[in-house]
């Protein structure tokens, strides 16, 4: 008898708990049901039409669900100009020689080591209205780190590092090293208020001992240029240097623009 009424008065409570905890319990189900799935691995592109925009290891929509971007809108002759920057070798002063000329904005990316080495640059860039966006405290394989705790101090410390430099806050853009990425690497960008941007045009221009030529380098950036470019270049290549005036140039009789990062992710 003492437990049926013990019952009775335990069943409105149980009700309660069930319509509260039910609906949770489907919400979260339906949200990782409609989580777009980004298989761990290197940012890939694969360039089949010239003029076109290029397949990517993942799409626009699917990133977008984590503050992610590759690419603009491609109805659009607006291109997003951006330099990954490892280490200074003497080009820098001359790429930005030539944005001034062109007043077209960039973003560079940055590693802590770049900014303690190269302070003067840095506060170029930011002086002449540029992004200087993180690239992590020591390039390492970000989706290998599985603590947020840890993935954040790559990038924390590179913002205390640019504050000490410049006097102002980095802007939360974050691209991450070789462009290897995961999805909960994506997933902790977000959480710690990044926005994560990888790239729709590139070349081999990084081999400091196998430079292509400034030939082969226009041809391979000419016929790989689209609508919504995010341009991925390097800093320390030197054929980038001697070809930037050339090919911004030509991408302005193109009648091609040069857009930043604020307005790409506006869209």
């Amino acid at each position: 008898m003492y437990a049926t009424i013990e019952l009775k008065k335990l069943l409105p409570t149980a009700a309660i708990l069930l319509a509260v905890l039910i609906p949770g319990a489907m919400y979260l189900a339906a949200r990782r049901e409609a989580e777009p799935v980004i298989e761990t691995g290197a940012w890939g592109l694969s360039f089949q039409t010239p003029g076109q925009p290029p397949r990517a290891d993942a799409t626009a929509d699917e990133l977008k669900a984590y503050d992610a971007k590759y690419i603009g809108d491609t109805s659009q002759k607006t291109i997003y100009l951006t330099f990954d920057c490892g280490y200074e070798n003497g080009n820098t002063e001359t790429i930005l020689d030539v944005l001034k000329q062109h007043n077209a904005p960039a973003a560079f990316f940055v590693v802590g080591s770049y900014i303690t080495s190269a302070p003067e640059l840095v506060r170029r860039m930011q002086q002449e209205g540029h992004i200087v966006g993180n690239h992590t405290w020591s390039h390492p394989d970000m989706s290998a780190i599985s603590e947020e705790s840890a993935f954040a101090a790559q990038l924390q410390q590179v913002k205390d590092a640019y504050r000490d430099c410049t006097g102002a806050e980095m802007p939360d853009y974050y691209r991450p090293p070789q462009g290897v990425y995961s999805q909960d690497n994506l997933k902790m960008a977000q959480r710690l208020g990044y926005k994560t941007v990888f790239w729709s045009l590139a070349y081999v221009d990084w081999k400091q001992d196998q430079q292509p030529t400034e030939e082969y380098a226009m041809e391979k950036l000419n016929r790989r240029m689209h609508n919504g470019a995010v341009v991925l270049l390097h800093n320390t290549s030197s054929t980038n240097a001697k070809i930037l005036d050339q090919i911004l140039t030509k991408w302005e009789e193109m009648g091609y623009t040069f857009g930043t990062l604020d307005q790409l992710f506006a869209d």
